[in-house]
C-alpha cells in the first residue's frame, strides 16, 4: 500500500499530517479449533495489514476516512455517539474499550486508514484495524497498556460493538507479531513463546490458496462441534476431575469414554486432542529447521479436519490433494472451515509449478478462479515514523 497517498489524503482532508501506525493481518500455521478446547495455536503476523494516519484535533469528535471505501464517518467519544458505518464501529469500539480500562480519552482525532489484507481470506483484517488504533492511542497518550491488554481491547471491541464473539488469537497475533517468528499461544493460560520460522532460509515459500467459496450451512456447525467436545469433557471428568478441556486429557482417557458418549462426540474430541500433539511436534521440528516434518503434521491436520471434525469441503479437499500431487511440503485448511483458504509451505523450486497447476485444475473442476496470496512473516503493531 502507498503510505504517501495516505499522507496526502490526510493533508487534503485535515491540513497538517499526523503520525503513521500499522498492524498486520495473520496466518495460523497449525492448531485449528483448539482455542476453545484449551489447546495451542501457532499464528504469525504477515506482511499485509492496516496503515493509519492519525492526529488529535482538539474537539470531542473523531473524523475518520476509509481510503479504500472512499467513505467518511464522524462520531463522538461516549456511548450514544457511535457511528452508523459498520467499519467505523471498530474504531469507536477501541476508544470505548480503552476508556473502560481507565484511559482518559477526551479529545477526538482525525484519521485516514487503508489496508491490503485480502478480504474473506481468513487473515483477520478486522483485528488488524482494531490493533492499529489500540496501539496508536496507547502510544500517543502514553497509556502504558501491555500488548495483551491491547489485544483484549480489540477482542472486546468485536464482542461489544461489532457483535462477533471471537477468540483472542487474531488480535494477539496482530499486536505481538515478530518477523522471523511464529507465536505458540496457550489458549488456556494466555502464555506464549516465540518459535523461529524462517522458511526462506531453508528454501521454502508460504502461500494461501483462496478457494473463493464459503458454504452457508444450516444450523450452527461450530457450536455443535464445541458442544461435542464439552460433552466428552464431562464424561472424562467423572474419572479425571482435573480435566477442564479436551486439551487437558490424555488420549487414553478419551478412549475410556467411547461407550459413554455418542460416536460423533468421540471423534470430535479425538481430533482436538490429536491437534494439540501435532502442534507441539510441528513446533519442535521447525525449531530445528525441519520443515518436512512440520509439513506432514499440517497434512495430518487437514485429514483430521476433513474426516474427524468434518469442517472441510470439496473445494478445500481438492486444493489439498493438488498440493500433495505437486510435492508441496505442507498443506491444510486454515480457519474454521467450510470454505476459505488452504495454507501451504512449498519448496521454492516447486512453487511456480504448484501455483500454475492449482489455478488451472481448480478452474477446470469448479469453473471459478482461486486466488493466491504469498505471505511473509512480519512484525506486529508499530509506529512507522
Amino acid at each position: 500500500m502507498d503510505i504517501n497517498k495516505l499522507k496526502e489524503k490526510f493533508q487534503e482532508l485535515y491540513g497538517e499530517c499526523g503520525r503513521v501506525y500499522a498492524s498486520p493481518g495473520r496466518i495460523n500455521i497449525i492448531g485449528e479449533h483448539t482455542d476453545y478446547n484449551g489447546g495451542f495455536v501457532l499464528p504469525g503476523a504477515v506482511d499485509k495489514g492496516i496503515v493509519a494516519v492519525i492526529k488529535f484535533n482538539g474537539t470531542d469528535k473523531v473524523n475518520a476516512y476509509a481510503f479504500d471505501l472512499n467513505e467518511n464517518s464522524t462520531f463522538g467519544l461516549i456511548e450514544g455517539q457511535g457511528p452508523k458505518e459498520q467499519w467505523a464501529k471498530y474504531i469507536f469500539g477501541v476508544v470505548r474499550e480503552l476508556q473502560k480500562r481507565g484511559a482518559v480519552i477526551n479529545e477526538g482525532f482525525d484519521t485516514v486508514f487503508s489496508g491490503d489484507v485480502p478480504l474473506g481470506a481468513g487473515m483477520s483484517s478486522s483485528a488488524a484495524l482494531e490493533s492499529t488504533y489500540a496501539y496508536a492511542l496507547d502510544d500517543m497518550l502514553s497509556l502504558g497498556f501491555s500488548k495483551m491488554d491491547l489485544a483484549k481491547v480489540g477482542q472486546m471491541t468485536e464482542h461489544n460493538y461489532v457483535g462477533v464473539n471471537c477468540g483472542i488469537m487474531d488480535q494477539f497475533a496482530s499486536v505481538h507479531g515478530k518477523a522471523g517468528f511464529l507465536m505458540k499461544l496457550n489458549c488456556k493460560t494466555g502464555e506464549f513463546d516465540y518459535v523461529p520460522f524462517d522458511p526462506d532460509k531453508y528454501g521454502y515459500k508460504v502461500c494461501l490458496v483462496d478457494t473463493c467459496v464459503k458454504h452457508e450451512l444450516v444450523g450452527s456447525p461450530y457450536n455443535r462441534r464445541r458442544e461435542s467436545c464439552e460433552n466428552a469433557v464431562r464424561a472424562i471428568k467423572k474419572r479425571h476431575p482435573e480435566v477442564d478441556f479436551v486439551g487437558d486429557a490424555d488420549l487414553a482417557w478419551i478412549e475410556e469414554v467411547i461407550g459413554e458418549i455418542p460416536q460423533e462426540d468421540y471423534i470430535r474430541a479425538l481430533y482436538a486432542r490429536q491437534e494439540v500433539d501435532r502442534l507441539q511436534e510441528a513446533c519442535a521440528a521447525m525449531e530445528k529447521g525441519d520443515y518436512e516434518t512440520a509439513g506432514r503434521k499440517m497434512y495430518g491436520t487437514h485429514i483430521g479436519m476433513s474426516v474427524l471434525y468434518e469442517v472441510s469441503c470439496v473445494e478445500l479437499d481438492f486444493v489439498n490433494e493438488i498440493a500433495k500431487q505437486c510435492g508441496v511440503t505442507g498443506s491444510r485448511v486454515m480457519g474454521g472451515g467450510f470454505g476459505g483458504c488452504t495454507i501451504n509451505i512449498v519448496k521454492k523450486e516447486l512453487y511456480d509449478n504448484f501455483i500454475v497447476t492449482v489455478q488451472k485444475r481448480y478452474k477446470e473442476e469448479f469453473g471459478i478462479d482461486c486466488k493466491i496470496y504469498p505471505v511473509v512473516i512480519s512484525d506486529g503493531s508499530r509506529r512507522l515514523e
